[in-house]
């Protein structure tokens, strides 16, 4: 169906009638549906502006638009599979002859979870979504619960990260058929892994995007965000835009069983509707999901909590969001580094407790590297909501040449640091690869063919890292990877041998995540059990309070061996007629540390160097 308003939606295909995935199109009118063998189907109008029409075609079939008989034809930007990318011929799709099993599958909910972000073209040497699935079996042993896979919305080119993605209903021909994620999504689930994604509602990629070709009203091109032109949610003709992105969310979940999202850059949307368009794609998603729990957690630069307070307070109805203070301050407690927006943290003790305590560090407070106030205040926000990491697909890649965090710092500090990550009381993620300490880097990479979009994106990027490697706009023109050259791709796909290489790293990992999921204070993540005092310049304390006297204490030092003789701190009393014991410790040799020695004694305590020590009560025998 086309629609003189000028917008697009999506309808569930029906058997017999598959081609009608064009049900409700909104185009201009003058448009056809050329079906196969260059078949010419005119569309009709409707009530209310819209075009329809019918070809009896079954799935496979492949067809483009003409619009207004020109000469050129193009492809359906609602289009369920482009097996030829973003410029071939649109595809029908059946998407109910899957034959799912997860009809047990209750969902997922925030509390408790281990994510992974993924990226599937890397993630493997195939760079598939089958031979992705493959490895799911080891991510659930290990503990991890939850999948994030980056975006799969198809894209030109051989590769990408896919943050430009313009065939939003499309999953890229790049990872496989449209079954292939299915059946991705399908093994997880019977795995006990949930499958988030990753979705881009910001912005659309710089080639590809026929949406211009039948109408002008879904980007704003006299606004701009740090990506390209702003995308129309609340000017004129906006509604059409709006049912888009709203169809978008609910189609994931219908037809892929997608357990939520993660939105991306939500500080980039503009939106002054009464209604937030994000919140509006999550209430229509959760509808869609029925009885099955989804989460959405969202990427949000300018930190605002309102996301994730319910509508009802003027919130967004969101899950979670990503904790980027904490991970710029692990960089620089890790790596001394300063530059760019690291300027605005120290990596000092109080930062930790804060972020344990209070999620993000800057609650309205001026931000030097913005020139601008950021955040509010978090009061009353549980604290699973934050998503904290020390690896994440951009922070990696703002090395410019992708290096691990693991090879910026010593060894001992990074066991501390990933044992801070997985016991506080925030939701932990990991980036692939870093639970073996993977080696391969995770640079910026797109393969792009137009030239003058490959020479302003390279451009972009160079003047982006610039001030992160202390170098002029042209220095690191030069000194930077070409994104699209196809070894900086191939170099950033793991490589699971490693698992084994790694040992010591993929221990620390499992061990960690295991002592999360088997100790009832480090899982429980409820406000206001946790308490933290510093001990020295590089060391602190967090207390989990628990019932019956059981606390936990996690003893963190990113610095020298610290004795504490007296050590007038009231957290690190131990419970009445107890005494503390080590229960876990990083220097242990099967991590590669130098071993264990006693930390509390009657007479002092001893805070190893670089370490983090997990102590718990031992109550003497009354007698």
């Amino acid at each position: 169906m086309l629609n003189t308003k000028r917008g697009i939606t999506e309808e569930v295909a029906e058997p017999n009638r598959d081609i009608m995935a064009l049900a409700k199109r909104r185009y201009p009118i003058g448009a056809e549906l050329i079906g196969p063998k260059r078949t010419f189907h005119p569309l009709d109008p409707e009530k209310g502006g819209y075009f329809s029409g019918a070809a009896n075609v079954g799935a496979g079939a492949c067809y483009w638009f003409r619009v207004n008989r020109a000469e050129h034809f193009h492809p359906d930007p609602a289009s369920r599979f482009q097996p030829d990318g973003p410029h071939g011929p649109s595809c029908v799709e059946d998407p109910t002859t899957f034959q799912w099993t997860d009809s047990h599958w209750p969902g997922v909910k925030l509390k408790g979870q281990i994510i992974y972000e993924m990226h599937v073209g890397t993630f493997t040497r195939e760079g598939t979504w089958r031979a992705a699935a493959g490895k799911l079996a080891e991510l659930a042993r290990i503990g991890i619960t939850l999948i994030e896979m980056m975006p799969i919305a198809d894209f030109p080119g051989k590769f990408g990260w896919g943050y430009d993605g313009v065939d939003l209903f499309a999953p890229t021909h790049l990872y496989g058929t449209p079954d292939d994620l299915r059946a991705f999504v399908n093994r997880a689930h019977s795995l006990g892994l949930g499958v988030i994604l990753d979705v881009v509602y910001n912005h659309f990629g710089p080639d590809g995007n026929y949406l211009g070709v039948y109408s002008n009203d879904y980007l704003i091109r006299e606004k701009e965000n740090d990506w390209g032109e702003s995308i129309n949610f609340d000017g004129p003709n906006s509604g059409p835009v709006r049912e888009f992105f709203i169809t978008n969310g609910r189609y994931w979940i219908e037809e892929f069983h997608f357990d939520g999202f993660r939105f991306d850059a939500l500080h980039a949307i503009r939106d002054q509707s009464d209604e937030y368009i994000v919140g509006a794609v999550g209430r229509a998603a959760r509808k869609a999901a029925g009885s099955r729990s989804i989460i959405l957690i969202a990427e949000n630069d300018l930190q605002e909590p309102k996301m994730v307070r319910p509508r009802s307070e003027g919130g967004d109805d969101l899950d979670g969001m990503w904790n980027d203070d904490f991970h710029h301050s692990a960089v620089v407690a890790l790596t001394g580094r300063r530059e760019a927006y690291y300027a605005d943290y120290l990596g000092v003790p109080q930062e930790f407790i804060s972020a344990a305590k209070y999620g993000f560090l800057y609650q309205g407070q001026a931000l030097s590297w913005r020139k601008a106030l950021r955040g509010s205040a978090t009061f009353g926000i549980a604290p699973e909501v934050f998503t904290c990491f020390i690896e994440n697909h951009d922070q990696i890649a703002n090395t410019g040449l992708g290096e691990r965090l693991r090879f910026q710092t010593s060894p001992g500090r990074y066991r501390a640091m990933t044992a801070l990550l997985l016991l506080g009381p925030w939701t932990p993620l990991l980036f692939q690869g870093e639970e073996f300490g993977a080696s391969s880097p995770f640079m910026f990479f797109a393969d792009v063919g137009d030239a003058s979009v490959r020479d302003a994106m390279r451009k972009g990027r160079a003047e982006w890292l610039a001030p992160f490697l202390s170098l002029t706009n042209d220095e690191a023109w030069t000194s930077l990877p070409a994104p699209d050259d196809p070894q900086v791709f191939a170099r950033c796909k793991l490589n699971f041998s490693e698992r084994e290489k790694n040992r010591a790293i993929y221990d620390l990992h499992v061990d960690l995540l295991k002592l999360r999921r088997e100790d009832s204070r480090f899982r429980q993540q409820i406000s206001g059990v946790v308490d933290g005092a510093v001990l020295g310049p590089a060391s602190f304390v967090l207390r989990y309070f628990a019932e019956e006297n059981d606390d936990r204490l996690l003893m963190v030092n990113f610095g020298k061996n610290q004795v504490l003789k007296p050590a007038p701190e009231p957290l690190l009393a131990p419970p009445l007629g107890g005494r503390w014991e080590t229960l876990w410790t990083s220097e242990s040799p099967r991590y590669g540390g130098a071993g264990s020695s006693p930390v509390a004694t009657q007479e002092q305590w001893v805070v190893p160097a670089e370490s983090a020590v997990v102590l718990r009560p031992v109550h003497e025998n009354a007698n």
